[in-house]
């Protein structure tokens, strides 16, 4: 059975769900920046502020694991957790700071599609993380997980073939390996959401 003693009225559940949303907003406004090319700037500057303030709300989950001593779920699972969700808002924003970074305002539309997945991925990840306070709904978060690692790989399909692409069609040498770092964090992204999925899964096999 399930017992939380968190000092100040801390819950680790309400923490993952803030970090789940944050996460969302993140790829939200990627998606923007990836298909609103005259609002650039203002799109990465709010990823910036959404991955501050997911980086405080990290440092709040590893505090209170520091001061608790009864925890809901296992202490290694809750680092893990709290450590990959922070993972894919520092990919997401590492992303907007190379197309800041390299001057990328012409956007390719495989950035687009990919952003659109990513998008997809985190709004599942967001439901799944809301689910975890109670282990009753384990078949629902389940589903969830299950949706995530689904469109993972319609991603991995998807970065392959604008790698492809990139390699095949663009000129610039430049170009690719500019373009390329962007791909790379976006993947970076993506492979994060199935990790945190596959620790989500882990915590309902241990507590279902």
């Amino acid at each position: 059975m399930l017992g939380w003693f968190l000092p100040r009225e801390t819950s680790f559940f309400d923490l993952f769900e803030e970090q789940g949303r944050l996460t969302a907003q993140s790829a939200e406004e990627f998606l923007k920046l990836a298909t609103n090319g005259d609002e650039l700037p203002s799109h990465i500057v709010t990823i910036r502020d959404l991955e501050l303030k997911a980086d405080i709300i990290t440092q709040q989950s590893i505090e209170a694991l520091h001061k608790t001593f009864l925890t809901p779920i296992e202490r290694d699972d809750i680092f893990r957790l709290v450590s990959r969700m922070d993972d894919i808002v520092d990919y997401i924003d590492a992303a907007a700071q190379c197309i800041a970074l390299y001057r990328l305002t012409a956007m390719t539309t495989e950035v687009g599609q990919i952003a659109e997945i990513l998008v997809q991925i985190t709004l599942e990840l967001e439901k799944a993380l809301s689910g975890l306070s109670n282990l009753k709904n384990a078949d629902t978060i389940r589903s969830h997980c299950k949706r995530i690692k689904h469109l993972e790989n319609d991603a991995d399909e998807l970065l392959h073939r604008a790698i492809g692409k990139l390699f095949d069609e663009e000129p610039l040498t430049r170009m690719v390996i500019k373009w390329k770092e962007v791909y790379d964090k976006l993947e970076g992204a993506i492979n994060r959401c199935e990790d945190v999925a596959g620790i989500i899964e882990g915590v309902i096999l241990e507590h279902g």
